[in-house]
């Protein structure tokens, strides 16, 4: 695959996943107002959050599996136009029962966006580049989950469904793109062996995966996707109890962790990868992580915070680009059903 065309269907399949970010992002400002205004309360919303983790932990390597077997292009496209109309069906929602199904859908059918896009990458790029290439997917999220909150906060002024009807919009037109301008990776790859793909799920052949390099790969991706989780979900609490910060400060935290996110996958992950290598990037990543959590606990001010968030963020930032080109060099002509099995990793250290 030449260059140009190498660049354009990594920005195709960049777009896509802002899109599938920007969702999830823009659902976070609105989400309580939501559940309120419907009559529901805080258990249910914690069911929305917790059905979407399941479903993606149990569908993503099933969808990683399925693009093994059909092609990327196809599970890219019903995991894009599902998203949309699961969107659309959550602006539409009057009753709970009905977010909670959209929520459901959601999560199954856009579980298979991230693997088949990563997997799309393997097929076409040499080890060498994979790294820089995710790196840039992975910035295309983190902006998605910058801008989401800040569109979906500013969208749903006027009416709470219709970031909802925005954001269906948007996965459309990725759609369309996809559609157009996206060929297949695997029709200039042999014929994938369907007895092959189904022997990756067999329970001794799983085993020896685990048990090997894969599996001290998936063990990393789980303590990176654990450890961001608890990032996301105490430091806002623990900076409200312990400096009693106001919406600015977070506002400001959170735009800093995003950017910081942002621009090391995009600038950063590719020339220092090139420099000394995915496995000293993970090495890096990880010391990187520990010492960021470490400065977290010691910060004694707002600038502290900041610098110490933004440290954290860059070992995000340099890890998981770093773990996922690290597991496709593993892949074969298993690089779905792998990419799935990342995925439900990354699920399992969320859920954690």
């Amino acid at each position: 695959m030449t260059t140009a065309v190498s660049r354009k269907n990594t920005l195709i399949l960049g777009f896509t996943l802002l899109v599938v970010m920007l969702g999830y992002g823009m659902v976070i400002p609105i989400l309580p107002f939501l559940i309120t205004k419907l009559g529901a309360n805080g258990r249910d919303m914690g069911l929305l959050a917790s059905v979407y983790a399941a479903m993606q932990l149990v569908c993503a390597p099933f969808c990683g599996t399925l693009s093994d077997r059909i092609g990327r292009r196809p599970v890219l496209l019903i995991g894009v136009l599902g998203y949309a109309i699961t969107m659309f069906v959550f602006g539409l929602s009057t009753r709970f029962w009905m977010l909670f199904v959209a929520r459901t859908f959601s999560g199954v059918l856009s579980s298979g966006t991230l693997p088949t896009a990563l997997a799309y990458l393997s097929d076409n790029l040499p080890e060498k580049e994979r790294g820089g290439a995710m790196g840039k997917l992975g910035a295309a999220m983190g902006l998605g989950v910058v801008l989401g909150p800040l569109l979906g906060g500013l969208l749903s002024t006027s009416s709470l469904s219709l970031p909802f009807f925005v954001g269906a919009g948007l996965a459309l037109l990725a759609l369309l793109l996809v559609y157009l301008l996206l060929p297949e990776s695997r029709s200039a790859q042999p014929a994938a062996n369907p007895d092959q793909i189904d022997n990756f799920w067999h329970l001794n052949a799983l085993k020896k995966i685990l048990l090997g390099p894969i599996g001290i790969l998936m063990l990393l991706i789980f303590i990176l996707y654990f450890g961001l989780t608890i990032f996301q979900g105490i430091s806002g609490l623990y900076v409200l109890a312990k400096f009693n910060w106001g919406t600015r400060q977070m506002g400001i935290l959170w735009m800093v962790v995003g950017g910081v996110m942002a621009l090391s996958q995009g600038l950063l992950t590719a020339p220092l990868t090139k420099l000394i290598g995915e496995a000293w990037v993970i090495r890096l990543g990880m010391l990187v992580g520990a010492v960021g959590f470490i400065a977290l606990l010691l910060a004694n001010g707002f600038i502290p915070i900041l610098l110490a968030a933004g440290f954290f963020m860059l070992a995000v930032a340099l890890l998981g680009p770093a773990l996922n080109s690290s597991l496709s060099a593993f892949g074969g002509e298993h690089q779905g059903a792998l990419m799935g099995l990342n995925t439900a990793f990354a699920s399992l250290g969320r859920v954690f």
